[in-house]
């Protein structure tokens, strides 16, 4: 399999380029006054505009054709078909047959697919309308008030991006959700802090049953309650497995009957769709949750139906490539404007690279270009007093994903105009930049002298070309959410379609906790701990030293 740079639209693509070098943005505005209507997609209650990046009609038409070189359409047609595109472990990835229709739902060796998703829905439905409703007690005898998903990784990334933008919007009575990943205790005790064992619910979520991490949270967990003086029988009554190996539950003193079904064809980090949403139909209802899956499914049936050209996922996905791998730029941002989505980043981080952070190509030889850039970012306006210096005078172009959404959101405690005007300010300052010119203008105007004008010039020029895409949302909805993040979902695909990568396998991920298994072994026995390099010898003698091993 050849690398995607031999292809011939990345050949002529690296050509234009060139071509491309004495243009800035400004000059593209000036040149074409219709540019955001040429470079914008509008989708429902979803808009793209990408005008603001450093690209042509005939950049587009260039990546448009990478992607058809790539086969695009005929890995998507398989994505969507059950197909094995995690070709390492040998699966399919139908995440998105979560929220399809059961009906149009594919089989997979003999399994019904869309049986098996509504039956989980309707369990979901279920549990969360009988929490909700304070019809499901434990052994007290008291109604839940607190819910708390023990889970990492895909099992907590969605979830708790989805609650904490619009859990505060649950009427009043309903259970508080929480969620504890994190390995070191704190994140568990704050949290239990605020609840009683008498009326807690917990949700194991690990696909494979056996994550490090959630099993020791859930072993403080069952400790925290049996303290409480809660009987044997009631605290298997505070838990909830959901899992994808209901054979390893009972194993860890919990009911198997107590256990809402994952499957292997679902990756963890595109997981939020199925029972591990659970948390999300407690808190929000599941009316919403299906709100959200109805949102993704429209995304889905954008993604499949709508030109390369006027397709959001690929668009995006073959702007992110033109800059990583056509300017060798190893960094994206993305900065949503509401604290709303300021897990939104977090929530990415995983998706794209855990999913595309891949060294191998589909035939496992080394790729020969780079894959999957460092994702990050903060909520606006904060970012604009952090990194926003770094983007507008750094040494290096660093693109960015600006969300926004049109509607208010902060129940009337904000400044919607002042937001957006923000926003919209921001990525005209990165478009734009400020010239010598203009800067010299802009200290005449203060009142400076011309010695001072010229010692102060070369600090306040902005390069300006930077690019970004704008992201705007009518409304911040179960709906809404689904669309957005299933956007991101297919932008993922499509790159690690491009880049010739399987964006479903994380063995790297693997590779660490095995390493942590085996030098749990090699503080306990003196043999094994031989074979330690000499850094990590020499931090566990000192951890020793301190007593904290």
């Amino acid at each position: 399999m050849d690398g995607f740079k031999a292809s011939p639209s990345w050949i002529s693509l690296m050509q234009h380029r060139r071509v491309l070098s004495g243009l800035s943005l400004r000059n593209l505005f000036e040149r074409d006054p219709h540019r955001f209507h040429r470079f914008s997609i509008g989708d429902d209650d979803l808009l793209l505009d990408y005008s603001k990046n450093l690209i042509t009609g005939e950049t587009m038409d260039l990546l448009t054709s990478l992607a058809e070189e790539a086969d695009l359409a005929g890995w998507r047609e398989a994505l969507f078909a059950g197909e094995t595109v995690n070709g390492s472990e040998g699966r399919p990835a139908l995440h998105t047959a979560l929220r399809q229709n059961p009906a149009e739902a594919p089989r997979l060796e003999g399994m019904d697919v869309g049986g098996a998703v509504a039956e989980v829905l309707s369990r979901m439905r279920e549990i969360s309308e009988a929490v909700r409703g304070g019809r499901y007690f434990g052994g007290a005898g008291d109604p839940v008030t607190d819910v708390v998903n023990l889970g990492i990784g895909g099992s907590d990334l969605g979830p708790r991006l989805l609650v904490d933008a619009l859990g505060d919007q649950a009427p009043e009575g309903a259970p508080r959700v929480h969620f504890v990943a994190n390995l070191d205790g704190v994140e568990l005790r704050r949290t239990l802090a605020a609840c009683r064992p008498e009326s807690t619910l917990f949700l194991v979520v690990s696909k494979s049953f056996g994550t490090l991490e959630t099993r020791i949270n859930f072993e403080r967990a069952r400790a925290w309650l049996a303290a409480a003086g809660l009987s044997e029988h009631a605290v298997r009554e505070r838990f909830l497995a959901v899992t994808a190996r209901p054979d390893r539950v009972e194993a860890l003193g919990l009911d198997p009957g107590r256990v809402v079904p994952l499957w292997d064809w679902v990756g963890g980090r595109y997981s939020l769709w199925s029972a591990v949403g659970l948390s999300v139909a407690i808190a929000l209802g599941m009316d919403a949750f299906t709100d959200l899956l109805a949102g993704a499914a429209a995304m889905d049936e954008h993604f499949r139906g709508a030109p390369l050209a006027e397709n959001m996922p690929a668009v995006m996905a073959l702007l992110g490539i033109w800059y990583a791998n056509g300017f060798g730029i190893p960094d994206r941002s993305v900065v949503p404007y509401t604290d709303r989505l300021r897990l939104l980043p977090n929530y990415l981080q995983q998706l794209e690279m855990e999913s595309n952070g891949k060294r191998v190509g589909r035939d496992g030889r080394s790729v020969d270009h780079s894959t999957a850039p460092s994702v990050w970012g903060q909520t606006g306006t904060n970012a604009q007093h952090a990194f926003f210096q770094a983007l507008h005078q750094g040494t290096y172009m660093i693109p960015v994903d600006f969300v926004g959404v049109g509607e208010d959101v902060s129940g009337g405690w904000g400044d919607q105009r002042q937001l957006l005007a923000n926003l919209m300010a921001q990525s005209r300052a990165l478009m734009l930049g400020r010239d010598e010119r203009e800067a010299r203008r802009e200290m005449e105007r203060e009142g400076l002298d011309e010695e001072r004008i010229e010692a102060l010039l070369p600090f306040r020029v902005c390069p300006g070309g930077r690019p970004s895409n704008t992201l705007l949302m009518r409304s911040l909805t179960p709906r809404s959410l689904g669309r957005l993040l299933a956007l991101y979902e297919h932008r993922t695909f499509v790159q690690a379609v491009i880049w010739r990568i399987n964006p479903f396998d994380q063995w790297g991920v693997e590779l660490g906790k095995q390493l942590a298994g085996d030098l749990m072994r090699a503080l306990d026995d003196p043999a094994a701990a031989e074979e330690m390099d000499s850094s990590t010898e020499g931090l566990v003698a000192r951890l020793k030293d301190w007593g904290s091993l």
